[in-house]
């Protein structure tokens, strides 16, 4: 009989450092920059990727030091999640923290690091870097995050 899985068995405040990063599906949807309107609150999407996100791999790029090179990036931790409303509805960590499990095209649950592309999930293939991106407004995104 085989055990149940970490995130199954753990709360998110109860898992080791390796657990908690293994959670993240690697989709690179909560690198895409955001507007939020300064009078609802409403947040909406582009499709511009931090100029650290390898916008293929849809891996950060610098990920050991991005909070010295974009100070605005940001630690998610069990402690300050419920603070991130914008995080995608896919993302694993939301999901736990709801209560629901990961679904099938997760790379913990498929034990496949490219399910979370090939099932269009991720940014990969419609994300353009800051570097290259105009004026956040021309970018709006109307895709699910």
């Amino acid at each position: 009989m085989t055990a149940e899985p970490f995130w199954r068995r753990k709360r998110l405040h109860e898992m080791t450092r390796a657990e908690w990063e293994s959670l993240c599906d690697g989709c690179g949807k909560c690198c895409l920059m955001k507007l939020e309107d300064e009078d609802s609150g409403e947040i909406s999407a582009t499709n511009i990727a931090c100029r650290l996100l390898d916008t293929h791999s849809c891996q950060c790029t610098s990920y050991r030091t991005r909070r010295s090179i974009v100070p605005d990036c940001i630690r998610l931790s069990a402690a300050n999640l419920s603070s991130f409303a914008w995080l995608p509805t896919t993302c694993a960590y939301r999901l736990l923290s709801q209560g629901e499990d990961l679904p099938d095209w997760h790379p913990l649950v498929s034990g496949d690091p490219e399910t979370v592309h090939s099932a269009g999930i991720s940014a990969r293939g419609w994300t353009i870097s800051e570097n290259e991106a105009g004026p956040l407004e021309h970018h709006l995104t109307d895709r699910v995050l």
